[in-house]
């Protein structure tokens, strides 16, 4: 007889489960994340994903397109959404592809993000250098030349990303063309060696963000120091946004937000979704501390998603209070 009932009891509750399972918003649909191929935004797209799991959603491994791409892949409805919409950083792509007709955001999802221009802390208070400005100088440049050219070498921001139209756009304002170069390509592997040439005692000057590794090997404040720009100036629809900061500091970007961008018509469509990508949101510390675990070896495809369980798991009470109300979204 207690077999009997603990076997109804069992049936009853794989029965219950299977009618929730059928009654997920997400049932039957299939998403499609993107990101750029910078590898340390994959820990928050992922986290994305694992919500829109609970929900009912089958979602597929993120996609890597350039920014530009993708904003165009969005707004066409050939992907779902990202988690990596920089603002203002993106505006003038987001407008591109269609700005708010195309795409629904709604809530921050990372806040606080700085990028700037870093250098040395010791070439910095040995010449006094506090300014991007003072550059200009032949014998400040010099510092920074790695190739014997004359002029400092920057290294940079890769194509597409939204932050090389800025820094083309600022040596042209501040009036460091002929004493400073832009180098761009591979930001890891420029990375890597400018931080081998700090590490060899030499100067560096060199375009970062955060959340991103490059911080947690190169710390602000000792290591290395933020330069200030002489006055804000950026291109695009940017180009009234004041730079200041509360304290008087000016880096020469704002503070930066990002957002889960999804295609207008499939958030209207599914307003669990469309619920969640607006109340979810992570702190920019995790994200650093995430992407120094990568920097450190930990950067399998294995490794990331036990990343993503882990910080689940940490904040379970937050992620089933985003998960339930999205579903209570649906009703």
């Amino acid at each position: 007889m207690q077999q009997r009932i603990i076997i109804t009891t069992a049936f009853a509750t794989l029965l219950s489960a299977g009618t929730f399972a059928a009654d997920l918003p997400g049932k039957g649909i299939t998403v499609q994340p993107i990101q750029s191929n910078i590898s340390e935004e994959t820990f928050q797209t992922l986290i994305v994903s694992r919500a829109l799991e609970k929900l009912g959603y089958t979602v597929n491994k993120p996609n890597e397109v350039d920014y530009n791409v993708g904003y165009t892949t969005l707004a066409a409805g050939d992907a779902t959404f990202t988690a990596v919409n920089w603002q203002p950083l993106h505006d003038d792509m987001y407008a591109a592809a269609g700005g708010d007709k195309k795409f629904y955001r709604q809530g921050v999802f990372v806040n606080g993000s700085a990028q700037g221009y870093l250098i040395d802390k010791k070439t910095a208070d040995r010449y006094h250098i506090t300014n991007i400005e003072q550059l200009k100088d032949p014998k400040i440049a010099k510092l920074f030349d790695t190739n014997n050219n004359g002029k400092a070498d920057l290294t940079g921001c890769a194509p597409g990303w939204g932050c090389e139209a800025v820094i083309n756009h600022q040596i042209e304002a501040y009036g460091l063309s002929n004493s400073v170069d832009h180098n761009q390509g591979n930001y890891s592997a420029l990375m890597a060696d400018t931080i081998t040439r700090y590490k060899q005692g030499k100067s560096v000057l060199y375009y970062t963000w955060t959340p991103f590794w490059v911080s947690d090997v190169l710390k602000p404040g000792k290591d290395v120091v933020w330069l200030q720009v002489p006055f804000s100036s950026l291109p695009g629809v940017q180009k009234n946004t004041d730079t200041k900061l509360s304290n008087g500091a000016n880096y020469g970007f704002p503070l930066s937000s990002m957002y889960i961008a999804a295609n207008k018509v499939w958030a209207q469509q599914n307003p669990a979704a469309a619920k969640l990508f607006s109340l979810m949101e992570i702190p920019i510390a995790d994200i650093s501390a995430q992407n120094s675990l990568m920097h450190e070896g930990h950067a399998s495809e294995a490794d990331i998603n036990g990343h993503v369980d882990g910080w689940i798991a940490a904040h379970q009470q937050l992620f089933d209070g985003w998960v339930k109300a999205a579903l209570a979204a649906q009703k």
